[in-house]
């Protein structure tokens, strides 16, 4: 077990995994790893025409969090410094099962297990769980023009796929630990005292893992 701990934060779109991220780094004074969303050339075109941009989408996240993963674990895991991300990889396939098909979803599936099957996984997993119309709150309010016009029935699935997700790495990684977070109750942005007990809960996670190292 590490004592300098990989935290990542996860939930559906719009549970608020960037800004949690970037306020518990700052908290903590430890480095962030932020995935590339609105650089990604092929998103406006993904949400206008799934079938038809998914796999060009995909493969851009891929292999971009592939190679951010990979400096995280030469970086910071190996010269033994905490780091926080955004993002689990897991992520992809989260994706990737919902928007591709066939073929495609075959080929992806080998060369997701081929990039990161070695990278380096989180010890511990903030979860963001939020019901449909908390995300969409929220989706509305960051003003992202590429999200306004997203299907309701996308984002719906999602969080169920979400759940789906966490239970599966809570089997497939045992050594991560998942923290789950009320997304619809707890206000970390709006709510100072919201924020502090997630930040007191974290540290004081870190500290029991790394006295039991």
């Amino acid at each position: 077990m590490k004592q300098t701990p990989f935290i990542a934060v996860e939930g559906a779109i719009g549970a608020g995994k960037t800004t949690l991220a970037t306020m518990l780094a700052q908290e903590m004074n430890i480095s962030i790893i932020k995935e590339i969303v609105e650089e990604n050339p092929f998103l406006g075109k993904f949400y206008e025409n799934i079938d038809e941009w998914s796999f060009q989408l995909e493969m851009f996240f891929l292999c971009n969090r592939y190679k951010q993963l990979e400096d995280t674990g030469l970086q910071y895991i190996a010269n033994h410094k905490p780091v926080i991300s955004d993002y689990h990889i897991y992520k992809n396939l989260i994706f990737s099962e919902r928007t591709l098909k066939g073929v495609q979803r075959d080929k992806y599936r080998q060369i997701y297990h081929l990039l990161t099957d070695d990278l380096p996984k989180p010890d511990i997993i903030l979860y963001i769980r939020a019901d449909l119309e908390t995300l969409l709150y929220r989706i509305k309010k960051r003003e992202r023009t590429f999200e306004q016009s997203m299907d309701t029935a996308y984002l719906e699935q999602l969080i169920l796929d979400y759940e789906e997700a966490m239970a599966s790495i809570a089997i497939n990684e045992p050594s991560t630990q998942i923290i789950t977070i009320d997304g619809n109750l707890i206000d970390f942005v709006e709510n100072k005292e919201h924020f502090a007990q997630i930040a007191s809960d974290l540290k004081e996670l870190i500290h029991e893992r790394i006295q039991h190292t």
